[in-house]
């Protein structure tokens, strides 16, 4: 039986009973709780239906995994003519495909940036930053930020908040101090307090968190106390990387040079697993002394790289960058202008370029504003760390026909949750 026929010969129902019984009933259930009873079925560009047909514009776009649409058929070409040559290659040795793309990675990073190394996921490549940091220190504590979100492997969950890190037993005593994110002096009293820090690990905009944006000047204070004190700087551009603030890495575009930027999620596109760590010559220290130290059999696939070269050809496009500034503006605007019409419910937004947490009243509003939005087809997942916030994250290359079609959609849904919103407040 072939995808298709899976599709078309199961129903909803037996997805959801299936997926209770044998995959994550937790999760099924979850959603199901919140009223969002979604399948996805057919997907294509910002959009995808749920098996029973309801068609939704996708502004979560899986936290950036999306950027450039669902199945762009550009990098789907680019995997296809991959496959007719190569497999996923071997881990052991070098390959041209892995070769060009790193060189294309470092070329489209900050000056420094020397080495990529690649891993499968976010997660995984959150962890090898972190022995990375270690490694060239020859230091073991990592500072990370209250209710931060990194991924769920080992070192990674770890730095994470308690939600992600506790149930596993996972954190690590000693190892992972936890600061106020935005609080310059809560970092200067870390350090003053430890000289056996290896590393500060930042989401450059905490997503999972309800996108907080750094105050000025925050980043690079961060940045001058690991100068100052021999540690590093990790920048965590998993959801904030890949032109989404019109700049290629978001920690551009505060004046911030880091020791190594983690990437994932849309690094290919949605179509193929692969994530890679950047890193200057000091944060690369471990390759000098054991290139095998580190490995991942699937980490930098031949098709992977096949299809995130293609990605890189379609952000560096000047067209691409021109249209994430357009999009960033135009749909401000318009929000701006459902945020007058509600002012007692929709209370903020929260930008950097096309990277945006909405702001809406009570402890839960953004829950509620999510399910109004889903009966208006609209896809947009409230934050988890802080329900509050709406996570709104439209794709690099959406048009303005899109984008008055999503605003249209987002005044009506906001209005009708506007009841419920108070009701909850």
């Amino acid at each position: 039986m072939n995808v298709s026929e899976i599709f078309e010969n199961t129903s909803k129902k037996e997805v959801f009973d299936k997926s209770i019984e044998y995959w994550n009933s937790g999760k099924t259930k979850e959603w199901l709780d919140l009223g969002i009873d979604l399948v996805i079925g057919k997907r294509e560009g910002y959009y995808f239906w749920d098996m029973d047909g309801k068609k939704l514009m996708d502004v979560h776009i899986n936290g950036g995994t999306y950027s450039l649409g669902h199945r762009n058929q550009e990098v789907i070409d680019a995997l296809v003519d991959a496959a007719k040559f190569v497999d996923i290659g071997n881990h052991h040795f070098p390959s041209p495909l892995k070769a060009k793309l790193a060189e294309t990675v470092v070329k489209s990073s900050p000056e420094g940036m020397k080495h990529v190394i690649y891993g499968s996921s976010g997660g995984e490549a959150i962890d090898l930053a972190i022995k990375s940091a270690r490694c060239a220190t020859n230091r073991l504590k990592i500072v990370c930020v209250n209710n931060c979100y990194h991924g769920h492997t080992g070192l990674a969950v770890a730095a994470g908040a308690p939600r992600y890190c506790d149930l596993f037993h996972a954190e690590r005593p000693g190892e992972f101090i936890k600061v106020p994110f935005n609080d310059e002096e809560a970092m200067e009293r870390v350090f003053a307090e430890n000289d056996d820090i290896a590393a500060v690990l930042l989401e450059t905009i905490p997503a999972t968190y309800g996108f907080v944006m750094s105050k000025p000047g925050y980043l690079a204070k961060v940045k001058e106390l690991c100068e100052k004190n021999g540690a590093l700087y990790i920048a965590d551009e998993v959801q904030t990387g890949l032109m989404r603030s019109g700049k290629m890495w978001c920690i551009e575009t505060y004046g911030v040079t880091p020791d190594i930027i983690v990437t994932s999620k849309g690094f290919s596109g949605g179509i193929y697993p692969i994530s890679a760590v950047i890193l200057n010559e000091k944060a690369s220290y471990w390759m000098t002394q054991d290139g095998s130290a580190h490995m991942a059999t699937f980490g930098g696939s031949e098709l992977g790289c096949a299809c995130a070269l293609k990605v890189f050809e379609i952000l560096n496009r000047p067209e691409t960058k021109e249209n994430v500034d357009f999009v960033a503006k135009y749909l401000r605007e318009g929000l701006e202008k459902i945020m007058a019409d509600n002012p007692d419910t929709f209370l903020g937004i929260r930008q950097n370029g096309l990277i945006m947490g909405l702001e809406f009243a009570g402890k839960n509003g953004a829950v509620v504003a999510m399910q109004h939005l889903y009966e208006n087809g609209v896809w947009a997942i409230y934050s988890q760390l802080d329900p509050s916030v709406l996570q709104f994250k439209p794709g690099v290359l959406v048009t303005k026909e899109y984008c008055d079609e999503l605003l249209e959609k987002m005044a009506k849904g906001i209005a009708e949750a506007k009841s419920d919103i108070l009701a909850q407040a």
